[in-house]
């Protein structure tokens, strides 16, 4: 299990800053369950959905940003559950742009690359994997999205949404596995035992004037669209 439990550069779980929340929250519940729940929740709801400067950076560094879109969410949770030590390791993918419309919207919705990188972590527990991608999405955003759009109740696409029970998504844990963006999937890499093995064979398709252009105008552009309707406008 130790491969599933090791720190590297993006699971920098040693920080002061990881270790000091570990503490506070008393993440050394003696059930893996509860510790996992715990955890799950907290890189849900109070690590609101956004999209930070890159996929690789480091979890203390999405810590800091107190947001996270699927792969930077998914650094954070798999540094907090070894932390914790809660074996885990990540699957990689690809999705359909189609689902992050609305979220990113005119010129820049076309200029996206079809296929953005996706990935969602996996946890052993009981000698089983389960699969948590619904920690994608922060309740409080979700909720919104959905009374702005409650006549849907089944199949959704759009705003990091791609479920086919909008009404009620699978994104509570509980011995289960948790969606929110799997019905976009469209390319499978596999599974790594950390997202640094990960991002060393598969990085976002983009020119370097489009990873300067998403870096610096366009994420910040996609967070105001994503703040404003977690606000109600």
């Amino acid at each position: 299990m130790n491969k599933y439990l090791k720190e590297t550069r993006i699971l920098d779980y040693s920080n002061p800053l990881i270790q000091q929340l570990v503490h506070e929250r008393q993440w050394n519940l003696p059930a893996p369950v509860d510790r996992i729940k715990a955890v799950y929740n907290f890189v849900r709801d109070e690590i609101q959905f956004g999209y930070n400067r890159a996929d690789d950076i480091s979890a203390s560094e999405v810590l800091k940003d107190g947001y996270g879109q699927c792969n930077t969410k998914a650094t954070l949770l798999m540094a907090l559950l070894r932390a914790a030590g809660v074996p885990n390791r990540i699957h990689g993918f690809t999705i359909n742009k189609e689902l992050q419309k609305g979220a990113i919207t005119g010129i820049w919705y076309l200029l996206s690359p079809k296929n953005i990188l996706h990935s969602w972590v996996e946890v052993l527990v009981n000698d089983q994997w389960y699969f948590l991608e619904g920690v994608i999405l922060d309740s409080a955003y979700l909720t919104r999205l959905q009374d702005r759009n409650n006549e849907c109740k089944t199949t959704f696409c759009g705003y990091g949404v791609y479920t086919d029970n909008f009404k009620n998504p699978p994104v509570d844990w509980n011995m289960n596995n948790t969606f929110i963006q799997d019905k976009g999937i469209n390319q499978d890499f596999g599974v790594f035992d950390t997202p640094d093995a990960f991002y060393a064979q598969h990085q976002q398709e983009l020119s370097p004037l489009k990873k300067w252009m998403f870096r610096n105008i366009v994420r910040h552009k996609m967070n105001k669209n994503v703040a404003r309707i977690r606000k109600g406008y």
